[in-house]
């Protein structure tokens, strides 16, 4: 199959990020399916696709004529098995629990005609293990997309054990025709780019919080005047349990330096996840949070976390789970907050400052994924 053939696509799950991902299929000029387990969630997610399309328009972005064209191509569904039977290309966002995506593939793959390349946006899960449950594990890829969908440029492929070069690359130019920055993975590894470099950091905070200073303010009152949102805010912006959560799925897969602090756990336990419950490192209940930079540590600075980040980055190259500084770069700055990637951030900084703060780190924390790498302390790496 070439990327020609693929006429129609399923997207299975229609919650913020599959409505967000079927939106930009569309305008990518395909017939999408938008299906969900029940009439509501479909409806809601239709709606959600409407109000993206109404503010392209709006905008200037698209004409009246596309933003009615892609609604036209839209076909909104709950039977699963008439949602995929002749879609060429399905892309699954169902909640990240692997047995949950197992059972749903093993039902694509009984459903979806055998060309099908069956796609995965799960942020963090083996795809090699997903494709178990079907039996066309050459044609299962990893297609995870970042949150908003409809606006965020990258999507990481990646690829299973099995998947073959095909399945790769017609994901890889699908994801350029809808407007997005592909990054291949090459190797099936937790968190694949994104999640993996910047996960070491989460590991820091829940440190932090353990070792009781700087407090949440006083650290995101350091790093505020360079980011647009503070860590520990962040943190509670996107949910502390998610945080949690995917600590603890590295934890599993990966080192168990991943485990979440018991400071960490605290808050999962008192029900205290951050914005959605209108409490957590901060009091949201009144709007977004003011951070006192007068508070601002001097324990911490911008440039342990870009240490972290770029230690992790060279254990993707040194693991082969990509093997290309450039495209690491290319991820980061497509997939995050920063401009630039980790490795154009190092020739700015010079590796023997950023490597000086991984040893300040791994001083007061002694775990081993706070470790200079070998890349890291010969400093090598030029983008």
């Amino acid at each position: 199959m070439k990327l020609e053939n693929v006429k129609k696509i399923a997207v299975i799950g229609a919650g913020d990020m599959g409505h967000g991902i079927a939106a930009s299929c569309l305008l990518g000029g395909y017939t999408v399916v938008l299906r969900d387990i029940e009439q509501g969630f479909v409806d809601r997610g239709v709606e959600g696709i409407k109000k993206s399309l109404a503010r392209f328009k709006e905008k200037g972005k698209i004409t009246l004529e596309a933003h009615d064209d892609a609604l036209a191509r839209l076909i909104p569904m709950v039977d699963l098995e008439e949602a995929v039977k002749d879609a060429d290309f399905v892309i699954e966002v169902v909640p990240e629990k692997l047995e949950l995506k197992k059972s749903v593939f093993a039902e694509l793959d009984k459903f979806a005609p055998k060309h099908a390349i069956l796609a995965s946006n799960t942020s963090n899960m083996s795809i090699t293990e997903i494709a178990k449950a079907t039996n066309r594990p050459d044609k299962v890829i990893g297609y995870h997309f970042f949150n908003p969908a409809i606006l965020m440029k990258l999507v990481e492929v990646t690829r299973g054990a099995k998947s073959s070069d095909e399945s790769i690359q017609i994901g890889y130019e699908l994801a350029k025709k809808i407007g997005k920055v592909p990054v291949i993975v090459e190797k099936d590894s937790p968190g694949f780019i994104c999640n993996r470099v910047n996960q070491s950091s989460v590991v820091l905070f829940s440190k932090i919080l353990e070792a009781g200073h700087p407090t949440p303010e006083e650290f995101d009152a350091a790093m505020k005047p360079v980011m647009p949102m503070a860590p520990f805010e962040l943190l509670d912006y996107v949910g502390i349990d998610i945080a949690y959560h995917g600590m603890e799925y590295f934890a599993e897969v990966l080192s168990s330096d991943y485990k979440p602090s018991d400071a960490m756990s605290a808050y999962i336990e008192s029900g205290n996840l951050g914005k959605k419950t209108g409490k957590g490192f901060y009091d949201w209940s009144q709007g977004r949070p003011a951070i006192d930079l007068s508070k601002a540590t001097k324990e911490y600075d911008i440039n342990h976390l870009i240490a972290l980040q770029v230690n992790e980055a060279t254990k993707l190259i040194e693991e082969g789970v990509c093997p290309d500084p450039q495209e690491i770069d290319l991820a980061m700055a497509n997939g995050g907050g920063s401009p630039f990637g980790p490795f154009a951030l190092a020739k700015g900084i010079g590796y023997d400052v950023l490597n000086a703060k991984l040893e300040e780190i791994y001083s007061k924390f002694k775990l081993e994924i706070f470790k200079p790498t070998k890349t890291m302390k010969e400093g090598k790496i030029r983008v």
